[in-house]
Protein backbone atom coordinates (compact mmCIF):
# COMPACT_ATOMS: atom_id res chain seq x y z
CA UNK A 1 0.00 0.00 0.00
CA UNK A 2 1.16 3.48 -0.67
CA UNK A 3 0.38 6.57 1.36
CA UNK A 4 -1.40 7.82 -1.75
CA UNK A 5 -3.85 4.89 -1.76
CA UNK A 6 -4.30 5.17 1.99
CA UNK A 7 -5.23 8.84 1.69
CA UNK A 8 -7.73 8.09 -1.08
CA UNK A 9 -9.31 5.42 1.12
CA UNK A 10 -9.54 7.80 4.08
CA UNK A 11 -10.94 10.64 1.99
CA UNK A 12 -13.62 8.29 0.65
CA UNK A 13 -15.07 8.40 4.19
CA UNK A 14 -15.06 12.18 4.70
CA UNK A 15 -13.22 15.36 3.71
CA UNK A 16 -10.04 16.11 5.71
CA UNK A 17 -6.99 18.34 5.72
CA UNK A 18 -3.40 17.10 5.66
CA UNK A 19 -2.85 16.94 9.40
CA UNK A 20 -6.08 15.00 9.91
CA UNK A 21 -5.09 12.59 7.13
CA UNK A 22 -1.69 12.04 8.75
CA UNK A 23 -3.23 11.36 12.15
CA UNK A 24 -5.92 9.08 10.79
CA UNK A 25 -3.45 7.18 8.57
CA UNK A 26 -1.17 6.48 11.54
CA UNK A 27 -4.09 5.53 13.76
CA UNK A 28 -5.65 3.21 11.20
CA UNK A 29 -2.35 1.47 10.41
CA UNK A 30 -1.84 0.75 14.08
CA UNK A 31 0.92 3.34 14.44
CA UNK A 32 3.26 1.10 12.44
CA UNK A 33 3.66 3.48 9.50
CA UNK A 34 4.53 6.92 10.87
CA UNK A 35 4.36 9.84 8.45
CA UNK A 36 5.94 13.20 8.79
CA UNK A 37 3.66 16.12 8.08
CA UNK A 38 5.66 17.11 5.00
CA UNK A 39 5.04 13.69 3.46
CA UNK A 40 1.33 14.04 4.17
CA UNK A 41 1.07 17.44 2.49
CA UNK A 42 3.28 16.37 -0.43
CA UNK A 43 1.04 13.36 -1.04
CA UNK A 44 -2.06 15.52 -0.81
CA UNK A 45 -0.53 17.99 -3.26
CA UNK A 46 0.15 15.21 -5.76
CA UNK A 47 -3.38 13.87 -5.40
CA UNK A 48 -4.66 17.39 -6.12
CA UNK A 49 -2.32 17.79 -9.09
CA UNK A 50 -3.55 14.45 -10.47
CA UNK A 51 -7.20 15.51 -10.18
CA UNK A 52 -8.09 12.92 -7.53
CA UNK A 53 -8.87 15.40 -4.74
CA UNK A 54 -10.04 18.98 -4.60
CA UNK A 55 -10.24 21.59 -1.85
CA UNK A 56 -13.65 22.25 -0.39
CA UNK A 57 -14.57 25.81 -1.36
CA UNK A 58 -14.35 28.22 1.56
CA UNK A 59 -13.51 25.51 4.09
CA UNK A 60 -10.14 26.09 5.67
CA UNK A 61 -9.33 25.27 9.25
CA UNK A 62 -6.36 26.15 11.42
CA UNK A 63 -3.85 23.35 11.73
CA UNK A 64 -1.11 23.05 14.34
CA UNK A 65 0.96 25.72 12.60
CA UNK A 66 -1.91 28.22 13.14
CA UNK A 67 -2.31 28.79 9.43
CA UNK A 68 -5.30 27.95 7.30
CA UNK A 69 -5.28 24.37 6.07
CA UNK A 70 -7.39 23.43 3.10
CA UNK A 71 -9.89 20.66 3.60
CA UNK A 72 -9.92 18.20 0.68
CA UNK A 73 -12.50 15.83 -0.72
CA UNK A 74 -12.34 13.21 -3.42
CA UNK A 75 -13.24 14.07 -6.97
CA UNK A 76 -15.19 11.54 -9.03
CA UNK A 77 -11.86 10.27 -10.39
CA UNK A 78 -10.52 9.98 -6.84
CA UNK A 79 -13.57 8.04 -5.70
CA UNK A 80 -13.18 5.69 -8.69
CA UNK A 81 -9.47 5.21 -7.85
CA UNK A 82 -10.26 4.38 -4.21
CA UNK A 83 -13.00 1.94 -5.23
CA UNK A 84 -10.67 0.32 -7.75
CA UNK A 85 -7.94 -0.06 -5.11
CA UNK A 86 -10.28 -1.83 -2.68
CA UNK A 87 -11.21 -4.30 -5.42
CA UNK A 88 -7.68 -4.96 -6.68
CA UNK A 89 -5.57 -7.64 -4.98
CA UNK A 90 -2.08 -6.72 -3.83
CA UNK A 91 0.38 -8.22 -6.36
CA UNK A 92 2.63 -10.97 -5.04
CA UNK A 93 5.59 -12.62 -6.66
CA UNK A 94 6.93 -9.59 -8.42
CA UNK A 95 10.35 -8.26 -7.61
CA UNK A 96 10.14 -6.38 -4.34
CA UNK A 97 12.75 -4.07 -2.94
CA UNK A 98 13.51 -6.33 -0.01
CA UNK A 99 16.78 -5.10 1.44
CA UNK A 100 17.47 -8.33 3.31
CA UNK A 101 16.92 -10.54 0.25
CA UNK A 102 19.21 -8.28 -1.80
CA UNK A 103 21.86 -8.24 0.94
CA UNK A 104 21.91 -12.03 1.21
CA UNK A 105 21.87 -12.46 -2.57
CA UNK A 106 24.92 -10.22 -2.82
CA UNK A 107 26.60 -11.92 0.15
CA UNK A 108 26.41 -15.41 -1.38
CA UNK A 109 28.13 -14.16 -4.52
CA UNK A 110 30.65 -11.75 -2.99
CA UNK A 111 34.15 -13.07 -2.37
CA UNK A 112 35.29 -12.91 1.23
CA UNK A 113 31.84 -12.45 2.79
CA UNK A 114 31.03 -14.96 5.52
CA UNK A 115 27.39 -15.67 4.72
CA UNK A 116 26.98 -17.61 7.97
CA UNK A 117 27.85 -14.50 9.96
CA UNK A 118 25.46 -12.36 7.89
CA UNK A 119 22.67 -14.90 8.51
CA UNK A 120 23.46 -15.24 12.24
CA UNK A 121 23.47 -11.47 12.77
CA UNK A 122 20.19 -11.10 10.90
CA UNK A 123 18.60 -14.00 12.76
CA UNK A 124 19.52 -12.36 16.09
CA UNK A 125 17.87 -9.11 14.94
CA UNK A 126 14.82 -10.92 13.55
CA UNK A 127 14.33 -12.81 16.82
CA UNK A 128 14.74 -9.59 18.84
CA UNK A 129 12.06 -7.96 16.70
CA UNK A 130 9.81 -11.01 17.00
CA UNK A 131 10.07 -10.94 20.80
CA UNK A 132 9.25 -7.19 20.83
CA UNK A 133 6.27 -7.72 18.53
CA UNK A 134 5.00 -10.59 20.66
CA UNK A 135 5.20 -8.37 23.76
CA UNK A 136 3.38 -5.59 21.90
CA UNK A 137 0.68 -8.04 20.79
CA UNK A 138 0.00 -9.03 24.41
CA UNK A 139 -0.58 -5.37 25.29
CA UNK A 140 -3.13 -4.76 22.53
CA UNK A 141 -6.83 -5.00 23.22
CA UNK A 142 -7.88 -6.48 19.87
CA UNK A 143 -11.51 -5.54 20.45
CA UNK A 144 -10.62 -1.87 21.03
CA UNK A 145 -7.80 -1.66 18.45
CA UNK A 146 -8.57 -4.18 15.70
CA UNK A 147 -6.46 -2.41 13.04
CA UNK A 148 -3.40 -2.26 15.26
CA UNK A 149 -3.85 -5.92 16.27
CA UNK A 150 -4.03 -7.03 12.65
CA UNK A 151 -0.99 -5.01 11.63
CA UNK A 152 1.07 -6.41 14.51
CA UNK A 153 -0.12 -9.93 13.58
CA UNK A 154 1.11 -9.34 10.03
CA UNK A 155 4.48 -8.16 11.35
CA UNK A 156 4.76 -11.23 13.59
CA UNK A 157 3.96 -13.56 10.69
CA UNK A 158 6.49 -11.73 8.48
CA UNK A 159 9.21 -12.03 11.15
CA UNK A 160 8.44 -15.75 11.55
CA UNK A 161 8.64 -16.21 7.78
CA UNK A 162 11.93 -14.29 7.70
CA UNK A 163 13.37 -16.58 10.39
CA UNK A 164 12.34 -19.64 8.34
CA UNK A 165 13.89 -18.12 5.22
CA UNK A 166 17.14 -17.49 7.10
CA UNK A 167 17.13 -21.17 8.13
CA UNK A 168 16.69 -22.05 4.46
CA UNK A 169 19.58 -19.78 3.42
CA UNK A 170 21.80 -21.33 6.06
CA UNK A 171 20.92 -24.89 4.94
CA UNK A 172 21.41 -24.02 1.25
CA UNK A 173 24.78 -22.42 1.95
CA UNK A 174 25.83 -25.39 4.05
CA UNK A 175 24.88 -27.77 1.24
CA UNK A 176 26.66 -25.60 -1.33
CA UNK A 177 29.77 -25.52 0.84
CA UNK A 178 29.68 -29.31 1.23
CA UNK A 179 29.40 -29.74 -2.55
CA UNK A 180 32.37 -27.46 -3.10
CA UNK A 181 34.59 -29.38 -0.66
CA UNK A 182 33.73 -32.97 -1.72
CA UNK A 183 36.65 -34.89 -3.19
CA UNK A 184 36.41 -35.19 -6.94
CA UNK A 185 36.73 -38.46 -8.74
CA UNK A 186 39.59 -38.49 -11.14
CA UNK A 187 39.35 -40.59 -14.27
CA UNK A 188 41.13 -43.94 -14.38
CA UNK A 189 44.77 -43.89 -13.50
CA UNK A 190 44.59 -40.64 -11.54
CA UNK A 191 44.93 -39.94 -7.85
CA UNK A 192 42.03 -39.22 -5.67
Amino acid sequence: MSVRQGFLALLSERPMHGYQLRQEFERRTGGTWPLNIGQAYTTLGRLHRDGLVEPLPGEAVSDDAARPAEVFRLTDAGRAAATSWWGTPVPRGRAERDELAMKVALAVTAPGVDVAVVVQEQRAETMRALRALTRAKREIDAAAEPARALVVDAQIFAAEAEARWLDHVEAAESARGARNTEPRNVKEGGAR
